[in-house]
């Protein structure tokens, strides 16, 4: 309510299932009021979309693909927890391959920047 000085419209699709708008609104207004939502079932953070959301969510992707491109390697079909370890394995693996290319350009401006050594003399032979 700070964000907004106190002015906030919410809305909720809730379809036709009165319990299922009753407890989202419930879920906002007590977020809204600060108050830490309850943690979900391990169960439910497994659970995988259902078929009819994944035939949604395809059509959804294949239309919107022709506008955003961040869609064209888009998956769906994953639990929360399995996308949750995927993007935790891609940000892994990005982070490794910045490290890479900024340790290769500070090894080529080491060798610009410091100056080549002399070769050694040979010590003559007695």
């Amino acid at each position: 309510m700070s964000l907004a000085g106190g002015r906030v419209v919410m809305a909720l699709e809730g379809g036709h299932d009165l319990t299922a708008i009753c407890d989202a609104s419930e879920a906002c207004v007590s977020a809204l009021l600060g108050m830490e939502p309850a943690p979900f079932d391990n169960s439910v953070l497994q659970q995988r979309p259902s078929d009819n959301a994944l035939s949604t969510l395809e059509r959804v992707i294949a239309i919107q693909r022709k506008h955003w491109s961040s869609l064209n390697n888009m998956t769906v079909g994953h639990s929360l927890l399995e996308a949750q370890r995927g993007e935790a394995e891609e940000a892994e693996a990005v982070s490794a391959l910045a490290s890479l290319s900024v340790d290769a350009e500070q090894s080529n401006t080491d060798c610009i920047s410091r100056p080549l050594e002399e070769p050694m003399e040979e010590e003559p032979a007695p």
